[in-house]
């Protein structure tokens, strides 16, 4: 594994290894066929509605146990009504002192099973920030485990692997 990356948002090369995954939709939407895709929902890089069902880009970070910072995975959070507008409604405000609000994980992260649909607690940020997530406490899977305890190097280089072997 190389020790530097090309970054597919500005093209050019970064030292390191990546710490951030991206998805550019939630997966029930990326499923339905790209000529369908903009008759059937309404989405932006941080907002998706798809029938009555309502979507946020968030974030949800992995502690790394080896060294400063976190795998951070850019994925949606599948919410009700209630919520996704309060979320509008302090789009460009801060909106960090908010309670947390309950969701579902709308993605499936590679090296974790079974994300897709887990329940989550999304809590907004400042108007420059994408809210966090953070899988319940009651949640026992590995992706819960790992964003309260971290993940050590040898799990970074997996996660990578299994990313690049998505592509």
């Amino acid at each position: 594994m190389s020790d530097h990356f090309i970054c597919s948002i500005c093209g050019i090369q970064h030292d390191g290894l990546i710490t951030d995954r991206a998805y550019k939709l939630p997966d029930d939407v990326w499923s339905i066929p790209e000529a369908e895709r903009s008759e059937k929902a309404r989405f932006d890089s941080d907002l998706c509605q798809f029938g009555e069902r309502f979507f946020m880009r968030c974030i949800l970070l992995v502690p790394f146990t080896n060294h400063p910072g976190a795998f951070g995975w850019g994925v949606w959070a599948e919410v009700d009504w209630p919520t996704f507008k309060r979320y509008l409604e302090l789009y460009k405000v801060d909106g960090s002192s908010e309670p947390a609000h309950g969701g579902l994980l709308a993605n499936e992260i590679p090296g974790y099973p079974r994300t897709l649909g887990s329940e989550i607690e999304v809590n907004f940020g400042n108007a420059s920030e994408r809210p966090t997530i953070r899988l319940t406490p009651e949640d026992d899977s590995q992706l819960a485990e790992e964003q309260r305890r971290g993940m050590n190097h040898a799990r970074h280089h997996e996660i990578l692997d299994l990313i690049e072997a998505a592509n």
